[in-house]
């Protein structure tokens, strides 16, 4: 199944991520250039990442939104977001024991469309352009080492999971995404050790 099936099977968990769904898809019928990040709305993945018991996550301090956020990156031509979701983690925590939690098509946990505002990376300009975002669930061993990625973020902490909502500095993104996935999380809790 490629990611535009997923995204179609994908049962949204509320008129955000429908209507978000609908944007996705409407992109991902209009050609292959979505995955690159020189159009002006592209792919992108996130790893929401929790502890066995469901009661922790892990966060990066993100140097370019100046707020603790989850983890994630760009497809840059890969289509196998799920895997471009672990290598992300991997890089920017090195936590490299995680493990996908199937929650949905694709093992999709949740999507989003976010917005980014225009800003400075590596000492050249990047305009204001659209993620597509599709996030992923992976559980994590807290005792594994965690690192820095320095020209990502500048702290790597596990922290209780309604603390994310507290740390984050960006309204939209603590009220309408972590406040959602904390709740899909409840939902989904099946799991839990």
């Amino acid at each position: 199944m490629d990611l535009r099936e997923e995204i179609e099977l994908y049962t949204p968990f509320n008129a955000q991520e429908e209507a978000d769904r609908h944007v996705m898809l409407r992109a991902l019928d209009c050609g292959s250039t979505c995955f690159e990040r020189t159009a002006p709305a592209h792919m992108t993945c996130s790893i929401w990442t929790v502890d066995p018991t469901a009661r922790q996550t892990l966060l990066v301090y993100h140097n370019i939104y100046n707020s603790w956020s989850w983890i994630g990156g760009h497809a840059d031509g890969e289509r196998d977001l799920a895997a471009v979701a672990l290598r992300e983690l991997r890089e920017e925590t090195g936590v490299t024991g995680a493990c996908l939690i199937e929650c949905g098509p694709g093992a999709i946990f949740s999507l989003e469309v976010l917005p980014v505002a225009g800003h400075e990376k590596r000492g050249r300009y990047v305009s204001s352009h659209t993620h597509l975002n599709v996030t992923y669930l992976a559980v994590a061993d807290p005792a594994e080492p965690l690192r820095i990625c320095a020209d990502e973020n500048s702290a790597v902490r596990w922290v209780p999971m309604e603390d994310a909502i507290a740390l984050s500095n960006e309204p939209w993104i603590r009220e309408r995404i972590y406040r959602k996935l904390i709740d899909k999380l409840r939902q989904h809790a099946d799991w839990v050790a």
